[in-house]
């Protein structure tokens, strides 16, 4: 009697293996390396225009995935590199903001916060799941909080993963060398 009883949780048991290990993989794709050249891609901004990894060739670009906008952690780290983006573009650095949240809410992001940089929606997570940086938050789906520093040929130069929004931005403009 005990014998199928363990074979029965055995199986139970390999199944339940099979299914998380199935979910936690799905939405863990490879994250790009420094080294490699950065994913293109064209998503919509804040404005309603279409905005292509390809047309900042020549520029460094900062590429910082981040969960909600209007959140305090997003807040704080938009806010920093907003106070930082005349010592970026002086590098001749753009930066792109990309969250899973809509060019609507992008929009009412950046009225509130006074940012002028380009925020990107990416609500279907194509790009996010490009760069692997897409997360949970329970049962919601969020950009985790990483960031891709691409050299003006389109190549990765940096990453940073599970970034403090705190001193980010500084961080981010030191590893720019100066033109």
């Amino acid at each position: 009697m005990r014998k199928p009883l363990f074979f029965v949780l055995a199986a139970a048991l390999a199944l339940a293996v099979a299914y998380v290990t199935v979910t936690v993989h799905a939405d863990d794709q490879p994250m790009p390396a420094a080294g490699q050249v950065a994913p293109g891609f064209t998503l919509p901004s804040q404005d309603g225009s279409q905005i292509s990894l390809d047309s900042f060739k020549g520029k460094w670009v900062v590429l910082y995935f981040y969960p909600k906008d209007m959140t305090p952690g997003c807040t704080i780290e938009a806010h920093n590199f907003q106070r930082d983006l005349s010592q970026f573009e002086a590098k001749h650095a753009v930066i792109v903001g990309v969250s899973l949240d809509t060019p609507d809410s992008h929009q009412q992001f950046c009225t509130k916060e006074g940012l002028t940089f380009r925020l990107l929606a990416d609500p279907e997570h194509k790009v996010v799941d490009a760069y692997g940086s897409l997360g949970s938050f329970g049962p919601m789906k969020i950009a985790n909080r990483n960031t891709f520093l691409i050299d003006p040929q389109g190549k990765i130069v940096k990453v940073w993963t599970k970034v403090s929004p705190q001193g980010h931005s500084a961080e981010v403009l030191a590893a720019i060398p100066a033109s």
